[in-house]
C-alpha cells in the first residue's frame, strides 16, 4: 500500500501561555498543502523482521526512533500486527515548520488501520497519533483545523484557499522547535484568530501573526528578508510556518508565484496550486 503524506502550513500562531508541564498552549490554524513524501508499507518477506528504509532527503534519525516506525510499533503492540517493510521517500524538508515527520507518522497509522482492517475511527487514530507528537493528530483528519491546547485540541474551521497559489521558501538554515519556544514570551492574542481567518486573505497582513517570528527573525534575519521579498513580489499574505524556517507567500496567480520563486536561487522553493 502506498500513500503520500502531505505537509501543512500554520495560518496564524499565537503562543498563549506556558503550562505547568513545560509545554505551551497555542492557537493556530493548520492548513494542509500538496507538498508530499511517499510512504509504502508492505508485508515483510518470510522470516524478515520489520524494517524502515528511507530515501530522498537525508533523515538524521535511527530507524527505530523515526516517528513512522514508532507509529508501527505502537500499532504492533496493541493489535499484534505482523512484520512489515516500510519505505519512506522524504521530499518535505525537515526543520521547516511543515510537519513532514508528523504527517508521515499519522499516515502510517491510517494505512495500518486499512491494511489490517482494524476498524479504528479517525478519532481513535487521532488519540493514538497525539502520543507521537502534538500536531500528528491533525494529519489524521487532514482538513483545515483550529488547534488549541498544545496543538492537539482540534476543531474544524471554514477556511478555503482553493484557487490560490502557495510559494514555500525554505532556506538552508533550520530552526529547532524547542529552542524557538524557549525564546518566546507567551501573551494573550491581540486579535481573535477565528474572526481574522474569516477575512479575505488580502486583509490578513498585520492581523494574522505568528508569535515565533519576533525571536526567530531576530536570530535569523534572512527569514525576515524572505518574508519582505514575498510581499514585495505580490503575495497577498506572507508568514513563517510554525517555528520555521519555511516562509510562505499566498499569491492570487501562479505567474506571480513562479516569478517570485526565481528570486530565491539560494533557497529550496515549492510552487503549489491550492
Amino acid at each position: 500500500m502506498i500513500t503520500f503524506p502531505n505537509a501543512k502550513i500554520n495560518l496564524g500562531l499565537n503562543i498563549v501561555e506556558r503550562r505547568p508541564d513545560g509545554y505551551h498552549n497555542i492557537e493556530t490554524v493548520f492548513y494542509p498543502v500538496p507538498l508530499t513524501d511517499v510512504l509504502e508499507i508492505v508485508p515483510a518477506a518470510d522470516g524478515e523482521e520489520s524494517s524502515l528504509t528511507c530515501y530522498g532527503n537525508s533523515v538524521d534519525c535511527p530507524p527505530e526512533k523515526n516517528l513512522v516506525m514508532r507509529a508501527y510499533r505502537m500499532m504492533q503492540e496493541r493489535y499484534n500486527l505482523p512484520a512489515v517493510a516500510i519505505h519512506l521517500y522524504k521530499h518535505i524538508p525537515d526543520g521547516a515548520g511543515l510537519g513532514g515527520g508528523s504527517s508521515d507518522a499519522a499516515h502510517a497509522l491510517v494505512m495500518l488501520n486499512k491494511m489490517f482492517e482494524l476498524g479504528l475511527t479517525d478519532d481513535e487514530l487521532a488519540a493514538m497519533a497525539v502520543t507521537l507528537g502534538a500536531d500528528c493528530a491533525f494529519f489524521v483528519y487532514n482538513r483545515p483545523m483550529m488547534a488549541t491546547g498544545i496543538g492537539d485540541v482540534l476543531s474544524p474551521i471554514d477556511v478555503n484557499l482553493k484557487g490560490k497559489t502557495l510559494l514555500l521558501v525554505k532556506p538552508s538554515v533550520g530552526v529547532d522547535t524547542r529552542t524557538a519556544y524557549s525564546r518566546v514570551t507567551p501573551q494573550a492574542p491581540m486579535n481573535d484568530l477565528a474572526k481574522t481567518i474569516a477575512l479575505p486573505v488580502i486583509a490578513w497582513d498585520g492581523l494574522l501573526v505568528n508569535d515565533f517570528e519576533v525571536s526567530v527573525f531576530a536570530a535569523l534575519p534572512q527569514l525576515w528578508i524572505i518574508k519582505a521579498k514575498l510581499m514585495d513580489a505580490g503575495a497577498q499574505y506572507a508568514a513563517m510556518s510554525g517555528s520555521g524556517s519555511t516562509v510562505f507567500g499566498i499569491f492570487d496567480n501562479d505567474k506571480l508565484a513562479g516569478a517570485a520563486a526565481d528570486t530565491f536561487a539560494d533557497c529550496a522553493t515549492f510552487v503549489l496550486q491550492l
